[in-house]
């Protein structure tokens, strides 16, 4: 019973996800015109059988630019969630396992990068860099592996005194066999919740950043640069914002109520 209630919660966002994912991957044959192609005729263009989403201030399709956005927005989020659980699982586990000097450096040096605020660090960087969606993905990705580190150390100082783990250290195996075939697979449920939380807080930073300017750069689309394009205008024309607003709502609702549901279940 308790694994019904858990799975009951599942479908939606699990289809929601899977429909932006496609959505983004199938982007040239969705799209009803090019991301880029302006069209002065029809500029602020509200919703119509013709712009579904409408136009913007230089014709361009804002359904398009949507579709084309969830390519760079989910990559970012995806991405830079998938270095952070890597970083953060090599940290946290060496440092839990083998303890000690090691155990204190690597910890010190999370808590001071936690220290740090994520958002002003990577919006000075962002303005100094001007990066590109690869140095976006790696920016987004070094600054939010702490909180991985810190749940995958606490499950291997669990992990690390239990009876099995004690035999493979009198067979003499070395230590990074230790962790890489039978401590980590016992940590894979935590990771696969770090992750989902880490690619919403990828999605969340890169659409911050471009929405302040200083993440992905016009031509190219993303849901966050939409936004910024879009500020000026929201009283006259709201579908500017309208709709990349909800893609990252909804996006991220998911992400985190699949999280939830990972935890629990």
């Amino acid at each position: 019973m308790r694994r019904h209630r858990a799975w009951a919660g599942w479908p939606w966002p699990l289809l929601l996800l899977t429909v932006l994912s496609l959505a983004a991957v199938l982007a040239p044959l969705l799209a009803p015109f090019p991301p880029d192609a302006v069209d002065l005729s029809s500029r602020r263009a509200a919703p119509s059988v013709v712009h579904w989403f409408g136009t913007d201030a230089l014709g361009r399709d804002v359904l398009s630019r949507v579709l084309y956005g969830a390519r760079v927005s989910l990559a970012v989020g995806v991405l830079s969630a998938a270095l952070a659980v890597l970083l953060g699982a090599a940290l946290g586990a060496l440092g839990g396992y083998v303890g000690r000097a090691v155990d204190a450096l690597l910890m010190r040096v999370t808590d001071a990068m936690l220290s740090v605020p994520r958002l002003p660090l990577l919006m000075v960087l962002g303005a100094v860099v001007q990066p590109s969606v690869s140095g976006l993905v790696i920016m987004v990705g070094i600054v939010s592996w702490m909180e991985t580190a810190r749940v995958t150390r606490a499950d291997v100082l669990s992990i690390r005194e239990r009876p099995f783990i004690e035999a493979t250290r009198a067979a003499g195996a070395r230590v990074s066999r230790q962790i890489v075939r039978h401590v980590m697979p016992n940590v894979l449920p935590t990771l696969a919740v770090a992750a989902t939380l880490a690619v919403g807080r990828g999605i969340l930073l890169e659409s911050t950043l471009s929405f302040f300017g200083v993440g992905v750069q016009p031509p190219s689309a993303s849901w966050g640069n939409m936004l910024y394009q879009a500020q000026s205008t929201m009283t006259t024309e709201p579908w500017l914002a309208l709709f990349p607003g909800l893609m990252i709502f909804a996006t991220v609702a998911a992400i985190n109520s699949l999280g939830e549901r990972l935890a629990h279940g």
